[in-house]
């Protein structure tokens, strides 16, 4: 029948599968229903890549991010993933996505071999569905009735059940890559076609062929005529019918086809420093030789023969040989159907072994360091804190030539690869620095009170009250792109907060974030806890790094939205402090000031437009347009260079308009703008909701009423009346630095994500709604975003500029 089934081409998988399935079946609590077969197809939605695969085979590879090049894999399918947990019969649907996932990577032109368990559990199923078939006519037989009385199973022997299993077993290979056009061959071998030096000459080339052809190898022990499984005590004496020593067998294999990749696969997330399951057991990441002594293996699988221990003595001896090894959990139901693509991929996905140690800790190490200096830190009075602050802002300014000499190189480094934006976000200078270092002073002045501030003291009964206090999240992870100023800026806050930090910056700032680190330590070394602040300089993607969820508190990015969204997307039960694009807008009303208007928008748009505060969309008012205020903002955006795109309704108005905007959600970065034409106050609030970030905007107008209506309407983080968007920054605001920060009792509600609302600094407070309104001529005497001696005075009610804050409960 079954050869039937793997020719008939025109029908559908279910309908060619299921027939055959079922006729192995002994009931129908054991039969595999349609609608495990039907999602057959659906495990996983693997995209179809080409990867340059050309490899030289003699060292194993030294980091997992160089699997991606590994060109000819073993997958080793322990029995615990093939079997079914009730030991009897096989587990379709992990088959089936294990099935599919290698059929990707075959496609993708890599040379994949599998070495597979099952027969003896697939010829248990089916000699028990025989003998209770058997008896069951011979006691009708006997007795003359329907009746059945109850039948005992006699104990199976593996051999004959190996016998019965492996052509099923095959044949549902077979049936299973056949969907996706790739033919499978079956290769049985013993201890001896290793050994015998002319059948492991015959073995080696007959693999080769069928991997020439394209066709994969299945290989199995020949369990029908090898030793029989010893018995397993641990399952009530029911002897369990395994597959013994297919480790060793997967691990020769390698070594004798010189694969790059060997992936066993085992019911258990990979290797732990101790026994899984006890208390202090943790997942080792990356083993290397040597490391037996320090690993305690606990017992065997309940199915399998072999046990970690075999596992680690295989993988040794094929990493010896030159195989990359890793051994992770192919039954669990969240990741088998991505688990080994996942690892040719080089994410973390169980243990990796490796040969070569890395010259500095590993990022589980930096963890566990931050954490502990973190805790040392909160401990510190506020002096100390403010004076490890204090020394780090004098290194900025005495260490300025190396610091520069570092930003340069990768400055060199970066050109011809970088956005114009995203270098100017890069690039240091002398006036950087000595900003810097104001602004960890004024970090260091206002954090006497960040850590053990009481913000609420109730009385709840007779001498008993409660006391509501600041104390540090507990370890940050903070990743930026491209700006390394954003290292001492962010180091300095955790400092004052007494917060861990895991500091994360883009490859392009390595030699800047480099020293930077250096001095940030150097400075907490004062007082004797250098370790609280750490650099991931390891190769871990940040995807590996969110799934830290044991060793990090919280998460901020810091870069693009598209940075921010795939942190949001990979974090797995950590909170995210995620903000939006910086697609800021500004609005010119039809009663806005001539002498205010060209400069604020020369400000907002042109002194630093990579900011993620710089104007991006400019509404005009329609009773504006071929005025002589609209013909000098153009006049002053073409002297400036700032390309013009055209919203729909401007470029209706004009003859010959500027390039048309290909979105109105759009972010430059760069000295480019989007015009629009508005009809009204409440046009541009729409507009602005619908195709804004919620980041900041801005009216200009001198009418009170529409300016406070606009104030009232905008939903958003800052709204501005007659100042430039330049003004969304936490030093303009006291609150030293616009790094998001988030109230201790956040950290532990379990939400995945944190919406940062407004610029916060060290103080970590309730949400806010930022409103300024300028009573002052903000660019007479200095420029918005260039004042330097700014002083923040807290008045009742408000504070310095009559800037309103308007508090938003989090319930």
């Amino acid at each position: 029948m079954l050869s039937r089934v793997c020719r008939s081409g025109s029908l559908s998988f279910t309908h060619r599968l299921l027939p055959w399935v079922q006729s192995t079946t002994l009931s129908r609590s054991c039969r595999v229903q349609p609608s495990a077969i039907r999602h057959v197809r659906s495990w996983s939605n693997i995209p179809f890549i080409t990867v340059p695969l050309s490899r030289t085979h003699g060292k194993s590879f030294a980091h997992r991010s160089e699997l991606k090049h590994a060109k000819r894999i073993v997958v080793k399918l322990g029995s615990a993933v093939v079997t079914r947990g009730d030991e009897c019969g096989l587990a379709l649907g992990r088959l089936a996505s294990i099935v599919e996932q290698v059929s990707v990577l075959q496609n993708q032109g890599r040379e994949m071999m599998l070495v597979t368990s099952g027969a003896v559990a697939f010829g248990k199923q089916r000699l028990r569905h025989e003998i209770l078939l058997s008896q069951s006519v011979r006691q009708a037989l006997h007795s003359g009735q329907n009746q059945l009385k109850e039948m005992a199973i006699p104990v199976l022997e593996a051999r004959a059940c190996a016998a019965a299993g492996q052509s099923g077993l095959m044949a549902l290979y077979e049936a299973m890559f056949t969907q996706y056009s790739i033919c499978a061959a079956q290769i049985l071998v013993t201890n001896l076609d290793f050994h015998d030096e002319q059948k492991r000459r015959n073995l080696n080339g007959t693999l080769h062929e069928l991997l020439r052809m394209n066709i994969v190898p299945i290989v199995n022990t020949n369990d029908a005529v090898v030793p029989p499984a010893e018995p397993n005590s641990d399952l009530q004496g029911v002897n369990v019918i395994s597959v013994k020593d297919n480790d060793s067998l997967a691990a020769r294999l390698a070594v004798e086809m010189k694969t790059d990749l060997l992936i066993v696969l085992s019911d258990v997330e990979g290797l732990f420093d101790n026994p899984p399951g006890s208390d202090d057991a943790k997942l080792i990441d990356i083993f290397y030789p040597g490391d037996q002594q320090s690993v305690t293996f606990g017992t065997k699988s309940r199915v399998g023969m072999g046990g970690m221990e075999a596992k680690v003595k295989a993988a040794l001896w094929a990493l010896q040989g030159g195989s990359s090894v890793v051994i992770a959990n192919g039954t669990h139901p969240k990741v088998s159907g991505h688990v080994i693509t996942d690892i040719v991929e080089g994410k973390k996905v169980g243990t990796f072994f490796s040969e070569v140690k890395p010259a500095g800790p590993t990022v589980e190490q930096q963890g566990e360091m931050a954490r502990s200096g973190g805790r040392m830190l909160a401990t510190l009075e506020p002096e100390q804190r403010a004076e490890i602050i204090h020394h780090l802002a004098d290194l900025l300014t005495d260490q300025r030539d190396e610091i520069l000499l570092a930003n340069k190189k990768d400055l060199e480094e970066a050109e011809g690869r970088l956005a114009a934006p995203l270098l100017k976000r890069l690039s240091l200078s002398t006036s950087k620095l000595n900003s810097l270092a104001i602004g960890l002073r004024q970090i260091a002045a206002s954090s006497q009170d960040s850590v053990g501030r009481v913000l609420r003291r109730t009385r709840i009964a007779k001498d008993l009250e409660l006391e509501q206090v600041t104390v540090p999240i507990g370890v940050l992870l903070v990743i930026f792109e491209s700006r390394p100023d954003c290292l001492p800026q962010v180091a300095a806050l955790a400092i004052a907060s007494g917060n861990g930090l895991l500091l994360k910056g883009g490859k392009e700032a390595s030699h800047s974030n480099r020293i930077l680190h250096l001095l940030t330590q150097e400075a907490l070394s004062i007082h004797g806890i250098k370790e609280a602040v750490q650099l991931v300089n390891t190769r871990e993607e940040v995807e590996d790094l969110c799934r830290l969820d044991k060793m990090i508190d919280l998460i901020i990015p810091r870069g693009s939205s598209q940075l921010v969204r795939n942190i949001q997307k990979a974090a797995k039960g950590i909170p995210v402090m995620g903000h939006s694009e910086g697609i800021c807008h500004m609005y010119v009303d039809s009663e806005a000031s001539v002498d205010k208007i060209t400069r604020l928008v020369r400000d907002s748009k042109c002194e630093y437009p990579a900011a993620c505060n710089a104007l991006e969309t400019l509404l005009i008012h329609r009773d504006l347009l071929r005025t002589p205020l609209f013909d000098q903002i153009i006049d002053m955006l073409r002297v400036e260079q700032v390309k013009i795109h055209a919203g729909p309704k401007f470029a209706s108005y004009l003859t010959f308009s500027p390039s048309e905007v290909k979105s109105l959600r759009t972010e430059y970065g760069d000295l480019e703008l989007c015009i629009e034409v508005v009809d009204s106050v409440q046009e541009a609030i729409d507009h602005i909701h619908k195709y804004g970030s919620s980041h900041t905007d801005v009216i200009v107008t001198e009418n009170e009423k529409t300016a406070e209506f606009f104030l009232q309407h905008v939903d958003s983080a800052c709204v501005f009346w007659n100042a430039s968007t330049r003004f969304s920054d936490g030093y303009r605001f006291g609150l030293v630095y616009h790094l998001p920060a988030v109230h201790p009792f956040l950290a532990g509600r379990g939400k995945s994500t944190i919406k940062a609302r407004g610029e916060t600094g060290v103080r970590l407070e309730a949400l806010n709604h930022q409103l300024l309104k300028n009573h002052l001529n903000m660019c007479d005497g200095a420029r918005v975003s260039g004042i330097t001696g700014m002083r923040q005075q807290v008045l009742p009610g408000c504070v310095t500029l009559k800037m309103e804050e308007r508090l938003t409960t989090l319930d």
